[in-house]
């Protein structure tokens, strides 16, 4: 009989909880299956001062290869809409729910990212949770519904609750908003209106950090 596949990433935290001990522990997480497929593991990056994170869904083939969480085409595009919004990226944290890239192949040598199933969300949220804690942001900014529901639970919809501070404890703050990648694939007469409500709730989350 087949043995059920690891479904929690608790037993790999370090001792101490600051940024550094848990990228560095996060590199052997075995907390769930997609360990087994990925290149690496992509754990968040910024400064351990930042006043806003934000989360995304997990990383994708491009972020896979380099080991830097937003450093693909969703990437860039969430930078502009960062600088358009009055945040300056380098002072921000970037972090995905889950950390390694779940993909399936469509031949030849492509690999189309899938979306992680909730097993594996549940699986990695300690090592948000511990980023969160050792961060202590004044907002998060959940990028998706994998990562607003990661932060807020299943009831969480996007199109409904995006834009607007929502109490979350520990942390103060959520605020919700599409995820880059989405804008990508609008069509092209959507994409200038998707883009420009993206930055509207980034802008949402700049205002409460000043």
């Amino acid at each position: 009989m087949p043995s059920t596949p690891p479904s929690d990433a608790t037993p790999f935290l370090p001792e101490h909880g600051d940024l550094e001990s848990l990228r560095h522990a996060a590199e052997s997480c075995r907390g769930c299956d997609l360990w087994e497929r990925a290149t690496q593991t992509v754990f968040g990056d910024g400064p351990p001062s930042a006043r806003i994170v934000l989360v995304g869904e997990q990383p994708g083939d491009q972020e896979d290869k380099e080991g830097q969480p937003f450093v693909g085409p969703a990437g860039r595009l969430l930078d502009r809409a960062l600088e358009d919004a009055g945040i300056d990226r380098d002072t921000a944290y970037l972090t995905n729910a889950v950390k390694h890239f779940r993909w399936k192949a469509t031949g030849g040598w492509r690999r189309i990212h899938e979306k992680p199933n909730r097993r594996q969300v549940r699986a990695c949220r300690p090592w948000l949770d511990s980023e969160l804690a050792a961060i202590d942001p004044a907002v998060v900014v959940a990028l998706g519904a994998t990562a607003a529901q990661s932060l807020m639970g299943p009831g969480i919809r996007v199109t409904r609750d995006r834009g607007v501070p929502l109490p979350w404890d520990p942390i103060k703050f959520v605020v919700v908003t599409i995820h880059p990648s989405s804008i990508l694939r609008a069509k092209d007469q959507d994409r200038e209106q998707a883009y420009d409500g993206l930055v509207a709730d980034l802008r949402v989350a700049a205002g409460m950090v000043g």
